[in-house]
Formats: structure tokens, sequence, C-alpha cells
């Protein structure tokens, strides 16, 4: 494959990745409900992501680095979210 074009792919890939919680985001942030969000969901996922942020350290891939951490911090906004907000 050209470089050029995995490049592209890599840009695409990550910034779909990244951006995919910000209406998920934005909108637990308005309405603080949390309700029906699964908290065991979002502490899997968030490791997962600081998994690939380590891993594109190991790599020293500036995508994997960059578009992971945006994930993570979007998917931390809720996890936050999940756990300040639900009632016990």
């Amino acid at each position: 494959m050209n470089s050029m074009i995995g490049e592209f792919l890599g840009y695409l890939a990550g910034i779909c990745t990244a951006i995919v919680f910000l209406p998920q985001s934005i909108e637990t942030v308005k309405t603080k409900n949390v309700q029906g969000l699964s908290v065991l969901t979002y502490i899997i996922y968030s490791v997962g992501m600081v998994s690939w942020v380590l891993y594109g350290v190991y790599l020293h891939s500036v995508q994997m680095m960059l578009f992971n951490s945006i994930s993570l911090v979007f998917a931390l906004i809720i996890l936050w979210m999940i756990i300040t907000q639900t009632k016990k």
C-alpha cells in the first residue's frame, strides 16, 4: 500500500474513533442523564484506550497516541458522569 494512503487511512480511522464519543459526551454533560449507560463498558473501554495510547508510545505512532488520547478523554468524561450521577 502506498505510504500516503496508509497515513490517510490512519488519520481517518483515528478521527472517526476519536469523535465517536463526542455526541454522547456532550449529551451526557448537558442533561446529566446517565441512565442506561454501563459503568463496566466505559471502564473496559477506558482501559483499552490507555493500552492503545501506551502501544502508540511503544511504536512511536503519533496517530495512535493522539487519537486514542482524545477517545480516552471523552470516555473518561462519560465514566466520571456515570460514577458521580448514579444514585447509590
